[in-house]
């Protein structure tokens, strides 16, 4: 059953066609990886889903609900999550209190959101930083802490944009290493990212954009093994 289908979703800035009548679903607990080149719409069509961009045309719908142009803040308590590409936390509030406001903002009662800002802290390694500042953490570890805010409340769908970009290979294996567990207990996650070895491990299916549009929806290998893809992504070097 599809838990997210979009039909037809495009997307102009001026002049510029940056979604081309966007159309795929994702069904209940799969994990489906969404790549391609730089400009192609990945992020654009995140902005979307999230609510932070309105289409100008198309429909996405969620448990079988429109929620075509719906805010942030009402997709998330729908239970679409998501973490941005550029790491967004509270600078000066600690990684406890990051989640907390989290969990806050999504309606959890106060002794459970504790609970299981508690879990989630110890999940990503971090209870040693636990009552540091936000901004006192790495980069790296600013990225933890925002990938651990799209579960503090389990998600319909979880849009990750880039989780792995510059992020020291310890603490990559430590996301990877919850996607894979929420994964096989039944999660979804729509996975943006470039780091194909990670995309090969952890998705089953890819779908690929260039200019805007999907061209390619497979399973992964067959996906990057495409003519198609891989002209996207190398031009005429592929030849």
């Amino acid at each position: 059953m599809a838990c997210l289908s979009i039909d037809s979703v495009s997307k102009f800035f001026g002049g510029h066609k940056a979604l081309d009548d966007v159309t795929f679903s994702v069904n209940e607990g799969e994990l489906v990886g969404l790549i391609g080149p730089n400009g192609s719409g990945k992020t654009t069509l995140l902005n979307i889903l999230s609510g932070y961009l309105s289409a100008d045309s198309g429909d996405i719908v969620l448990d079988g609900r429109p929620i075509t142009g719906l805010r942030p803040e009402a997709l998330a308590r729908l239970g679409v999550l998501r973490m941005f590409q550029l790491t967004r936390v509270f600078p000066r509030m600690s990684v406890l209190d990051n989640l907390l406001v989290t969990g806050s903002a999504l309606g959890l009662p106060e002794a459970e959101a504790d609970g299981r800002a508690r879990e989630l802290i110890e999940d990503l390694t971090l209870t040693r930083m636990m009552h540091l500042d936000a901004g006192q953490l790495s980069g790296g570890q600013r990225k933890l802490l925002e990938f651990g805010s799209c579960f503090m409340v389990p998600p319909r769908i979880a849009l990750l944009d880039e989780p792995f970009a510059a992020v020291h290979p310890t603490m990559k294996e430590i996301m990877a290493g919850v996607i894979r567990r929420r994964h096989a207990a039944g999660q979804t996650f729509l996975l943006v990212s470039h780091d194909m070895p990670v995309i090969v491990e952890l998705c089953p299916r890819a779908i690929c954009m260039n200019a805007g549009a999907v061209i390619a929806d497979e399973k992964t290998r067959a996906v990057l093994t495409d003519p198609v893809v891989i002209e996207a992504y190398l031009g005429e070097a592929a030849a």
